[in-house]
């Protein structure tokens, strides 16, 4: 027994990877997680009863505010009537938003609206597990080993949807929001009276409070604060931060047991992987597979785009994909090799030369790639696959028709290998990584083929 409630968190992730990285945080901390993709029936959700944790995976990330004040609502209302102990919309640890693209400062208007009474809403971006961090409110995210403040970050500062030009979290949300954000800095984390302070804080009547988030201390001192001196039900806006800090109080306190160590996969002889992902960190991994084993099979992403040319370019690439794996290697098929490639600037260019939106443009390339992916694991039974990208993610699962996922092993921090759970049974148990532009080491797509370790 943990001396915890059975429930113990509700989370609606805004986008696919994302949403995986807090099963991961939780289930390899002995806490059995379930994500789903899609509202469960009441068959599916009595069989993962056990599930300490109940996530719903979503795509407000790439939505605008009216999308948001449609839909938020209802998904808000639903979790709350879990009556989870804490409820959280979970957000990218990079922070990266924008008032007109998943606007963070809109997701914490709704559901402010909707846990309504709640005095205070805790945020937290950092989560130094993932290399993320937040130092007097200014966010940092590593690249190749190195922090960066994230509006010099290399990838996130140029962000081809949400570049990140403001690295002050309170400064970025209010661009978003008309809440009142204060800060509970690391000073005051770190200090004998960190209740004393708090309290303080909270006498301000804050909407809503930052904490920094630099170490394995920060974050304990942070979930004893959101556990023991914010009423239930909590609702709070937060990346998978939050899950560590939570146990990290938790096991300080002695209400969760030592986590089992985890066990890795068994290795796969083939595996197939799909990347819709422009990220350096990305192109750096692709690099690395094409020079291992892999074969890269290049996806022209206007040919998918435009309907003379859908078929024939996923078809192409559906046998292309069926010859490597015949020949014993696995498949790679990409769209881009970084934000450099000149495949890039001519998809840009297609755009400019259509009426085809970028949000739309992109949900076409997704899924295709799903397309492509769910056809060669029907007809040849491959059973482990790779998806890069955060949007491309929820695009193939879109395609593949899951409804829910748990952790199958863990591969690298934030992105799990995960087991399928699918109406299909041939889809069923199909084992398979969705993995975020900026998620893993250059090695990733092998990690995937070695089942973790």
């Amino acid at each position: 027994m943990t001396g915890l409630p059975h429930l113990l968190l509700a989370y609606y992730g805004d986008d696919f990877t994302g949403s995986t990285d807090v099963m991961e945080a939780l289930t390899l901390n002995g806490l059995p997680t379930v994500l789903f993709l899609q509202p469960p029936t009441e068959e599916q959700r009595r069989a993962f009863a056990h599930c300490r944790a109940i996530g719903f995976a979503g795509i407000s990330r790439s939505k605008d505010p009216a999308w948001m004040d449609a839909h938020l609502p209802a998904i808000f209302a639903g979790m709350k009537a879990l009556n989870a102990p804490v409820s959280q919309y979970k957000v990218c640890s990079t922070f990266d938003s924008s008032p007109t693209v998943g606007s963070i400062g809109r997701a914490l208007d709704i559901g402010r609206a909707v846990f309504g009474g709640q005095g205070c809403t805790p945020v937290l971006a950092g989560a130094p597990a993932l290399g993320r961090y937040t130092v007097f409110g200014n966010h940092f995210a590593t690249a190749a080993g190195q922090p960066h403040r994230l509006d010099r970050h290399p990838t996130m500062a140029r962000h081809p949807v949400t570049p990140m030009a403001e690295a002050d979290l309170r400064r970025h949300l209010a661009a978003q929001t008309a809440a009142t954000v204060a800060l509970f800095d690391i000073l005051a984390l770190q200090a004998g009276d960190a209740d004393a302070r708090f309290d303080a804080l909270l006498a301000g009547r804050p909407d809503a409070v930052l904490f920094d988030a630099l170490d394995r201390a920060s974050l304990a001192q942070t979930g004893r604060l959101i556990w023991e001196r914010l009423a239930a039900p909590r609702f709070c806006v937060a990346s998978s931060g939050l899950e560590y800090a939570l146990v990290e109080h938790w096991r300080a306190a002695g209400l969760l047991p030592d986590a089992p160590s985890p066990s890795p996969s068994v290795p796969a002889d083939r595996i197939m992987a799909v990347s819709g992902s422009c990220s350096p960190a990305t192109a750096e991994q692709i690099g690395w597979a094409l020079g291992h084993g892999f074969a890269g099979i290049r996806l022209d992403p206007a040919r998918v785009v435009a309907a003379e040319s859908r078929d024939q370019e996923i078809h192409a690439a559906v046998r292309a994909t069926a010859a490597a794996l015949a020949a014993g290697a696995s498949p790679l098929v990409y769209t881009a090799r970084g934000p450099d490639d000149p495949a890039v600037g001519a998809f840009d260019a297609f755009l400019a030369r259509t009426a085809l939106s970028r949000e739309r443009a992109n949900e076409g390339v997704g899924r295709a790639l799903g397309r492509i992916l769910r056809e060669v694991v029907l007809t040849t039974g491959l059973r482990r696959a790779v998806v890069a990208g955060g949007d491309t993610s929820g695009h193939v699962n879109g395609e593949l028709g899951a409804y829910a996922l748990t952790v199958a092993a863990p591969l690298a921090p934030g992105a799990p290998l995960c087991a399928m759970h699918a109406a299909d049974p041939r889809l069923r148990g199909l084992e398979i990584a969705l993995k975020g532009g900026q998620m893993g080491q250059a090695d990733f797509f092998g990690a995937v083929r070695r089942g973790g370790g």
